[in-house]
C-alpha cells in the first residue's frame, strides 16, 4: 500500500550528503513504513493466546507455540518475502501492487487480463483495510484507559471516534508540516516497545524456546480447528508489511532494510518475547499484556505514545488511499476525482476528498459496529492475507519470466511461502461470519465498481467512434474545401489521436469555422509509474493547420493541461494560453435496450460517470478558455 512519501533527496554534495540523506530516509521510513506492523503488539499478541486458553490449551503450551508461530511469520513472510526478494522488484524504482502487476503484464502479455484482474482484487482488498486499521490500531490504543481507571471504559468508543474525526477533518491541510515528526516519534515508540519487552523478558526464559519453530508447528496440529483460527490472529503481527514493497519508490531499498532489519523486527520480537514471558510468569494479565509489560507511572504517557503511534500509522494508510486512488484513476480503472496537492516541494501529498469523506465514514461505521479491537481483530486478517497472496502470484510471474529464474528455483522459495499465506487467507476465512465478511463486502463492492468503469468506457468508446471520422481524412477534406478561419489556437482534448475528436466535429457542423491552427491533445497513461521528462511529450504536424500532440504520464502522476504547454514551448511548439480556445466534449449518457451491458450495470455506469470530476478541473484548464459542446451518447 503506498503512503506518505518522503522528500526528494537532495542534490550530491559528497559523501556526507549522502550519508545524511540515508539515515534522513532510513528514519523517515520507520514513521511512515512501519506504523502499521508497529502498533500490531498492542492487540495481536493478546487475541491470540485468548483463543487458545479459552480451547483448554495449558498457558505454556499457548504462549510458547504462539511465540514460535509469530517469530517465524515475521522471518518468513516480512523478511525473506517483502525484504529480501520483493524489494528488488521494482519498476522504475517504484513498488507496490500497481507497479507489480504492470511488471506481471508485461511478462504475461497474453493473459494480462488475468493479472489485471488480481491486481483490482490486491487493490480492492487494500481499500477493506484501509478502513479497518485506523479503527483497530485506535480503539486498541485508547483501550488503555480502561487499566488507568476501569470506569473510563464508557469512553473508549466515544474518545476513538473524536480522534478519527480529527484525523481525517485535518486530512485536507496536508502532512507536511507533521510528517518530519512521523519518524522520530515513531522510533521512541519502538524503542519503548523493546524496552518493555527487555523488562519482562527474563520473568520466564521459556519463551526462546519458541526460536524452535517446531513448537508452533505442534501447536498448530495439535489444536485442530481452534488452531487454525489462532493462525489467523497470529496473522496480524505482519498487517502492513505490504508497506515495504509499496512506498519502495518513497525511500529506496537500503534505508527500509536497515530499518527492518536493525530496529524495527528486533522491537517487535523483543516486546512479544516480553509479552509472553509475562504471561508464563502470571496467566491472569491476559486481559491487556502490553500494557501491563511497564510500570504503574507510565501507563499513562504509554497509552498517549500509543495514540500517537496508532494515529501515525492510520495517516499512512489514508495517504496510501489517495495514492491508490490516483494510480487507478491513470489506469483508467476509476473514474476521475478531485485531486488536490497539499504540498508545493513534495509531488506525493495529495488530498482526494471524496475519498477521504467515504474513509471517514468506513471507519467511524467500522468502529460503532465492532465496538473493541477484539471485535475487529476478525475482519482484519482477511484484507491483508488476500493481498499478501496476490502479491505472491504475480512476484512469481515476474520473478520467473522477467528475472528468468528457473521454475524450479522460484517455486522452491514461493511455493511453500504461497502455501503458508494460503493457511493463514482459510484460516482468516473462518472468521467470515464474525466479522471477516466487512473487507470482503468493501472488496466485492471496489470489484463491482472496477469492472463496470471498464467495461463501460468500453462500451462509450465503441459507440463513440461510430460518430467520429479519421483525422487524417478529416484534415484531407478541410484542406480541399477550407472552411472560414478565425484567428487564434484550438486545442482539441481527445483519446484517441488518430481520429478527429467529437468537439471539432461538432464545432465544424454547428459553427462551421476553423481556427488557424488546431491542436489535437491526447493525454496518455503508460504502464509504468512515471516518465522521463524528455519522454513527456510527442508533437506531430499532421497538416499546415493541424498538429498532433500526446503528452505521456506514468500511472504514479497527475496530468497538468498547463504543464503540457510549457513542455511544448521547449520543443518550439509556441501556444500562448491566454490566446488558445480549449474545445472539450461533454457527454450526456443515455440508456438503450441495445446495450451490451446488463440493465444494473449500465445504471451504475452512468451513476459513476455523473460524479466524475470535470475534466477542466481535473486537468487543471484555465475554465474561462473552455468551449464545452454536449453531445448525448447510447451506452
Amino acid at each position: 500500500m503506498p503512503h506518505t512519501p518522503a522528500t526528494a533527496p537532495a542534490a550530491d554534495h559528497g559523501p556526507s550528503t549522502d550519508q545524511r540523506q540515508f539515515w534522513a530516509l532510513a528514519l523517515g521510513s520507520i514513521g511512515v513504513v512501519f506504523g502499521d506492523i508497529g502498533t500490531s503488539p498492542l492487540y495481536a499478541m493478546r487475541e491470540a493466546v485468548s483463543v487458545a486458553l479459552r480451547d483448554g490449551a495449558s498457558t505454556p503450551e499457548a504462549v510458547i507455540g504462539i511465540l514460535s508461530l509469530i517469530v517465524w511469520t515475521m522471518l518468513l513472510i516480512v523478511t525473506l518475502k517483502y525484504v529480501l526478494i520483493l524489494l528488488n522488484a521494482d519498476n522504475n524504482g517504484e513498488g507496490g501492487t500497481f507497479a507489480l502487476m504492470a511488471l506481471a503484464q508485461t511478462a504475461v502479455k497474453r493473459g494480462s487480463w488475468v493479472v489485471l484482474a488480481l491486481g483490482v482484487m490486491g487493490a480492492a482488498f487494500f481499500y477493506g483495510d484501509a478502513i479497518i486499521t485506523p479503527a483497530i490500531s485506535v480503539l486498541s490504543a485508547v483501550e488503555g484507559l480502561k487499566l488507568v481507571a476501569p470506569q473510563m471504559e464508557v469512553f473508549v468508543v466515544p474518545v476513538t471516534l473524536v480522534i478519527l474525526v480529527l484525523l481525517f477533518t485535518v486530512q485536507s491541510r496536508g502532512t507536511e508540516s507533521v510528517a518530519r515528526y512521523f519518524g522520530p516519534i515513531t522510533l521512541v515508540w519502538f524503542i519503548a516497545l523493546a524496552v518493555g519487552g527487555l523488562i519482562h523478558i527474563v520473568d520466564d526464559l521459556r519463551v526462546f524456546h519458541a526460536l524452535n519453530p517446531w513448537y508452533g508447528v505442534q501447536f498448530v496440529f495439535s489444536h485442530g480447528a481452534v488452531g487454525l483460527a489462532v493462525m489467523g490472529l497470529i496473522f496480524l503481527v505482519v498487517t502492513g508489511a505490504e508497506a515495504l514493497y509499496a512506498d519502495l519508490g518513497h525511500f529506496g531499498r537500503k534505508p527500509i532494510r536497515l530499518a527492518w532489519l536493525w530496529v524495527v523486527q528486533p522491537a517487535l520480537i523483543l516486546n512479544y518475547f516480553g509479552q509472553g514471558a509475562l504471561l508464563l510468569s502470571n496467566p491472569q494479565l491476559i486481559e491487556n499484556p502490553f500494557y501491563r509489560l511497564y510500570p504503574g507511572w507510565a501507563l499513562i504517557p504509554m497509552v498517549i505514545l500509543a495514540t500517537v503511534a496508532t494515529v501515525i500509522a492510520s495517516q499512512a494508510v489514508i495517504t496510501g488511499a489517495f495514492s491508490f486512488t490516483r494510480q487507478a484513476i491513470q489506469l483508467g480503472l476509476i473514474p476521475r476525482l478531485e485531486i488536490r496537492h497539499t504540498s508545493e516541494s513534495v509531488a506525493g501529498q495529495i488530498y482526494l476528498p471524496r475519498v477521504n469523506q467515504l474513509l471517514l465514514a468506513g471507519v467511524l461505521i467500522a468502529v460503532l459496529i465492532f465496538q473493541s479491537s477484539s471485535n475487529l481483530a476478525a475482519a482484519y486478517g482477511l484484507a491483508v492475507t488476500a493481498t499478501m497472496v496476490i502479491d505472491s502470484l504475480m512476484a512469481i510471474l515476474v520473478i520467473w519470466l522477467c528475472w528468468k529464474w528457473s521454475i524450479w528455483k522460484v517455486g522452491l522459495i514461493f511455493v511453500p511461502l504461497l502455501l503458508i499465506e494460503l493457511v493463514f487467507f482459510s484460516a482468516n476465512a473462518l472468521k467470515i461470519p464474525d466479522g471477516g465478511w466487512a473487507p470482503l463486502a468493501i472488496g466485492a463492492a471496489i470489484c463491482a465498481i472496477v469492472y463496470t468503469w471498464i467495461r463501460g468506457t468500453k462500451t462509450l468508446a465503441r459507440a463513440t467512434r461510430k460518430n467520429e471520422a479519421e483525422l487524417d481524412w478529416l484534415v484531407r477534406k478541410l484542406d480541399a474545401k477550407p472552411p472560414h478561419r478565425v484567428p487564434g489556437t484550438a486545442v482539441f482534448l481527445t483519446g484517441d489521436p488518430t481520429t478527429a475528436p467529437t468537439s471539432l466535429m461538432h464545432n465544424l457542423k454547428h459553427n462551421r469555422v476553423l481556427h488557424e491552427r488546431n491542436i489535437i491533445l491526447t493525454i496518455k497513461t503508460g504502464d509504468v509509474p512515471r516518465v522521463q521528462r524528455h519522454e513527456r511529450i510527442q508533437i506531430e504536424k499532421v497538416a499546415d493547420t493541424f498538429i498532433r500532440v500526446i503528452a505521456h504520464y506514468g500511472f504514479m502522476e497527475t496530468p497538468s493541461v498547463p504543464k503540457i504547454i510549457e513542455h511544448c514551448r521547449r520543443k518550439d511548439l509556441n501556444i500562448d494560453i491566454a490566446a488558445t480556445s480549449f474545445f472539450l466534449s461533454r457527454r450526456s449518457l443515455k440508456t438503450t435496450i441495445k446495450s451490451e451491458l446488463p440493465r444494473w450495470q449500465e445504471r451504475l455506469f452512468i451513476w459513476l460517470a455523473g460524479r466524475a470530476e470535470d475534466a477542466t478541473e481535473y486537468f487543471r484548464i484555465p475554465s474561462d478558455r473552455v468551449v464545452e459542446v454536449g453531445t448525448q451518447v447510447m451506452v
